[in-house]
């Protein structure tokens, strides 16, 4: 009997183990048992989605503050001027003055009744005279006092040492020098900062662009400025041919101008370029919405422009921007004084015509019968396919009615250090000016920092005389007609360099541009 009670006890468990339920037991239970686990299947199933769902959301917010990061690192890295305080257009004077500065080698003889302007020496001392709170200048060069050896041939570049001087005693006035250059390795930079309380910043175009700091311009007290041809060379005061503009009491423009010069200073120790721009580089006129301001008692349309590409900021309008503006807007003529034209990009993997100006001009010529003189420096850098080019372009007028294009090259040179050359670089037309700093080469829109200024006028003006843009038409006139102007004759390609004997030794004449 016991046997088969036990035997019994372990038949109902086996039973049990398969999930059946043995004689005896009420049919609820099994239900019950089912439920029980069916709830704590559910419970796992809302435990294992909670767990998966919180997972996601640390995802989520760790996607999060790694973009936040990245925006974080993206800001600091944009080049912003801190801590000063943001000026806006409205706030600003528009009754400004300009003047267009020159320098004229001595030797350089023009005729008396040729249109003569302030000498560049002049006209940036007399910003020297103005300065109440800081000095901005960038310069390609700096090169200011010459070895008393050269010196004593040429007694006028003493008026380099005078500036550089002058450029010295600023600290002891409580007036701040601010420097931005290409090129920190010179002995004049490296004395006026460590001597003269200069702050200097040197922009790594190299790694930047793979090109150069070609700018020049001065900001003064962002208010007065200086823009033009010249570098802080001692030749650019006494031997070269300079051309720019010195623009007083212009603080809309001056300010313009200054955040330029911002960009270049915040790009000290970067070897690449920010993601985007701060808004306080942001200008307050462009090519599309030009500055309207009262110019000598006179109202014009102007703006600033910047170059490369890569430099430019929102609203911003880039050299070729604004000289392909002036080209387009020109119904009657376009003379052009450059040092160099060649419409080919020869940084380019492989060398590529390049068309940006060159299809400009050759649209004026052919579709709007605009006249066009092209007149070019001549010096031992001209490249042969210079005259090849305007070849081109002179055979596009052949036989065709109302077609003219000019073409003549300056040499003033007496050696090879670049004495008498004729630096300048600008445009003028019927309606505007653009005085620039860059060559009208393909690699230099592209690879090479530069600034411009483009000053138009309306057509009622009735002082004729009076305007920059009457004035720097009567320049281009008196070099074109100057005994220094030589036609460019087809099929003939002119000897540029003209290297000749001289008693000054070739160490002391560095040859640059």
């Amino acid at each position: 009997m016991e046997a088969r009670g036990t035997r019994g006890q372990l038949g109902g468990q086996d039973l049990k183990g398969f999930g059946f339920q043995p004689p005896g037991h009420p049919a609820s239970s099994i239900i019950t048992a089912v439920q029980q686990q069916d709830y704590s299947a559910s419970v796992w199933l809302r435990r294992r989605e909670k767990l998966e769902h919180s997972q996601q959301k640390c995802i989520v917010i760790f996607a999060l503050v790694c973009c936040f990061a990245v925006l974080m690192a993206l800001i600091f890295s944009a080049v912003d001027i801190w801590g000063e305080d943001e000026e806006t257009e409205e706030e600003c004077s528009s009754n400004c003055s300009i003047v267009l500065v020159e320098n004229i080698p001595a030797d350089m003889l023009f005729s008396d009744d040729s249109a003569f302007h302030l000498p560049l020496s002049t006209g940036l001392n007399s910003l020297l005279d103005k300065a109440r709170v800081a000095v901005e200048i960038v310069s390609p060069v700096w090169f200011l006092s010459p070895s008393d050896y050269v010196s004593s041939f040429y007694p006028a570049a003493g008026q380099g040492r005078a500036l550089l001087s002058r450029l010295q005693g600023l600290k002891d006035k409580g007036i701040q020098l601010k420097i931005s250059t290409g090129d920190f390795d010179t002995a004049e930079l490296k004395t006026l900062a460590d001597n003269h309380g200069a702050e200097v910043h040197e922009v790594n175009m190299t790694a930047l662009t793979g090109g150069f700091l070609e700018s020049s311009f001065w900001v003064v007290d962002r208010k007065h400025f200086y823009i033009g041809s010249a570098s802080m060379d001692w030749r650019s005061l006494t031997t070269r041919k300079e051309l720019g503009v010195v623009v007083y009491d212009c603080k809309p423009l001056a300010l313009d101008l200054h955040k330029v010069f911002s960009l270049y200073w915040g790009l000290q120790h970067k070897t690449f370029i920010p993601t985007f721009w701060s808004k306080r580089l942001f200008p307050f006129f462009s090519k599309g919405k030009p500055g309207s301001l009262l110019v000598n008692q006179t109202k014009v349309e102007t703006y600033i422009s910047s170059s490369p590409d890569v430099f430019t900021t929102k609203d911003r309008s880039s050299d070729l921007e604004a000289i392909s503006a002036v080209i387009q807007q020109a119904r009657h003529f376009i003379y052009i004084s450059i040092i160099d034209y060649l419409p080919v990009d020869s940084f380019a993997s492989v060398p590529r015509y390049w068309s940006r100006i060159d299809g400009l001009l050759r649209e004026a010529l052919i579709l709007r019968k605009v006249h066009v003189r092209l007149l070019i420096s001549c010096w031992e850098e001209t490249h042969p396919l210079t005259f090849n080019f305007i070849w081109s372009l002179k055979s596009l007028c052949m036989e065709q009615a109302n077609c003219s294009l000019e073409a003549k090259f300056f040499n003033a040179q007496r050696d090879s250090s670049l004495s008498g050359m004729n630096h300048n670089r600008f445009m003028v037309t019927d309606k505007a000016v653009y005085i620039g700093n860059l060559d009208w080469v393909g690699k230099e829109f592209t690879y090479n920092a530069g600034a411009g200024l483009v000053i138009s006028h309306p057509a009622n003006v009735t002082e004729r005389n009076s305007t920059v843009v009457e004035q720097l038409q009567a320049v281009f006139k008196r070099d074109w007609f100057s005994r220094y102007a030589n036609t460019i004759q087809t099929n003939k390609i002119p000897v540029c360099s003209k290297d000749k004997n001289t008693n000054i030794p070739a160490t002391y004449l560095t040859n640059f541009q």
